[in-house]
C-alpha cells in the first residue's frame, strides 16, 4: 500500500493529526511534532554524560508525560527509571511498563496514598518524597494494608522554597522514622534546586547549587553516622546537571527538558556564555502551526493560540526564521509580525514553545518526523494526570 499523503485518501477518522508515511507538509495543525533525529541525539548525549560521570539518570516524566518517550530514554540513554509529580502520572508509567518510578513530591491525601501503595503490584518500584513525620504512619499503613513496599526519600528544601525540610536534624528524624516503619524503606534524599534552573548566568546557578550541595553533604554524613545509607541522592535539572554530577555527593540526575528543549531553557548560558540551545542541546519539540489569514498587511494570523501552548515562560519563538516573529496570542489565534509580507495562507511554521511541560499537557499526540516524513505517532500518555 502506498503511503498516504492526504486525509481524504484515508478510510480513517480525523482524531489524529497525521499518520505514518505522510509528508510533514500534510500534518494537521496545530499539533506537537518531534524531530526524531534531534530527540535521539539529545537522549544519547545525556545518557553518555551520566554514564561517563558515574551517575544514574532518572528522567523527568512530568515534562513529556509519554510512556514512549520514557522507553526511548531507557533504551537509548540508559535511564534507570522516571520521576513524576503525581500518583496518576506514576500509575500511567507503571502500567506502561516502566519498572522504577519516583513521585518526586509529597503524597498526603488518603486516596492517593492508597493508590501509591498498589503500584508495586504492577511490578514497579514505587518511591515518594516525605517532609513530615505525620506522613510516615499513613504511608506505612497503606503499604501494610496492600502487602507492598513504598520506598521513601526525605526531601530537602535546598533553595526552591517549596516542599522539603531545611535542617539536617529534621532529615535524620524523618529518615529514622521511615526506616523503623513497617512496609516502608528509607531510600535516600531528594534535593532538587528548582529555583535556579532558569537563571541565565552559569556563575549565578553555580553559586546557588553550591549551597544545596553543602546541605546535602551534611545530611548524607549525618545519616551515615546513624547507620542509614542513601541509595538515591537525587536532583539535578537541565540547567544544573553538570554541578550535581561533579559534586561527589549526588548519584542520580533528574533532568527532563534537555530532551525536547524550549525557548525559556534555551536562553540560559553555559560556562562559555553561549546559549544552551546553540550547542549543548537541540530543539526537538515544536508546535506546528499554519497561517490562516493574511487579511492585514505586515501581519499573519496562525492557528496556534493559547489553547495550543503555555505562555507562562514567554511567547514561542519561530524556529529557523528571523524575518517573522510571533508577537501575541488569544485562545485560538497567534499573531505573527511579518513586515515584508513573506508568509502565505496555509504556510506552516515551527514554534519553539516557551515552556515545554505545560504545553505538552494540552495535546493528545506527538507526531514523530524524520526526513520530512511522519514516522510515528505517540500518545501523550499521562495528559491531564494531575491528581
Amino acid at each position: 500500500m502506498n503511503a498516504p499523503t492526504k486525509f481524504d485518501e484515508l478510510e480513517v477518522g480525523y482524531d489524529v493529526p497525521a499518520l505514518p508515511g505522510m509528508d510533514e507538509a500534510d500534518i494537521q495543525t496545530p499539533c506537537l511534532i518531534l524531530d526524531l533525529d534531534a530527540l535521539e541525539r539529545n537522549i544519547r548525549k545525556m545518557g553518555d554524560y551520566a554514564k561517563a560521570h558515574g551517575m544514574r539518570h532518572r528522567v523527568h516524566g512530568k515534562m513529556h508525560k509519554s510512556v514512549d518517550v520514557a522507553k526511548l530514554q531507557e533504551n537509548l540513554g540508559g535511564a534507570c527509571g522516571v520521576c513524576c509529580q503525581k500518583v496518576s502520572e506514576a500509575e500511567v508509567f507503571a502500567r506502561g511498563g516502566i519498572k522504577d518510578v519516583l513521585v518526586s513530591n509529597q503524597v498526603r491525601d488518603p486516596a492517593k496514598i492508597d493508590r501509591l501503595a498498589r503500584i508495586p503490584k504492577l511490578g514497579t518500584r514505587a518511591i515518594c518524597c516525605v517532609d513530615d513525620l505525620a506522613n510516615v504512619a499513613d504511608l506505612s499503613a497503606a503499604a501494610v494494608r496492600h502487602g507492598t513496599e513504598i520506598e521513601c526519600l526525605v526531601e530537602i528544601d535546598c533553595g526552591a522554597g517549596r516542599c522539603g525540610v531545611t535542617t539536617t536534624a529534621d532529615v535524620v528524624e524523618i529518615a529514622r522514622a521511615i526506616d523503623a516503619a513497617e512496609g516502608l524503606k528509607f531510600a535516600g534524599l531528594q534535593a532538587y534546586q528548582g529555583a535556579m534552573q532558569h537563571m541565565d548566568s552559569y556563575d549565578d546557578r553555580k553559586a546557588k547549587i553550591d549551597i544545596a550541595v553543602a546541605m546535602v553533604r551534611e545530611a548524607v554524613e549525618a545519616l551515615k553516622a546513624e547507620g542509614l545509607a542513601c541509595d538515591i541522592v537525587g536532583g539535578g535539572g537541565t540547567g544544573s546537571y553538570y554541578f550535581e554530577s561533579t559534586s561527589g555527593v549526588y548519584n542520580e540526575l533528574q533532568c527532563g527538558s534537555y530532551a525536547f528543549m524550549d525557548a525559556d531553557y534555551g536562553r540560559i548560558l553555559d560556562k562559555d556564555g553561549k546559549r544552551i540551545d546553540q550547542g549543548e542541546w537541540e530543539n526537538a519539540l515544536f508546535i506546528l502551526t499554519s497561517v490562516m489569514s493574511r487579511a492585514k498587511p505586515g501581519k499573519a494570523i496562525v492557528d496556534a493560540g493559547l489553547k495550543a501552548q503555555s505562555v507562562d515562560s514567554g511567547l514561542p519563538v519561530i524556529f529557523g526564521r528571523d524575518d517573522v516573529r510571533y508577537v501575541k496570542c488569544s485562545d485560538e489565534h497567534g499573531v505573527v509580525e511579518d513586515p515584508d509580507n513573506v508568509l502565505s495562507v496555509n504556510e506552516k511554521l515551527k514554534l519553539v514553545p516557551g515552556h515545554c511541560d505545560p504545553t505538552c499537557n494540552v495535546h493528545d499526540w506527538y507526531v514523530g518526523v524524520r526526513g520530512g516524513k511522519v514516522e510515528t505517532l505517540w500518545p501523550v500518555s499521562a495528559r491531564g494526570k494531575a491528581y
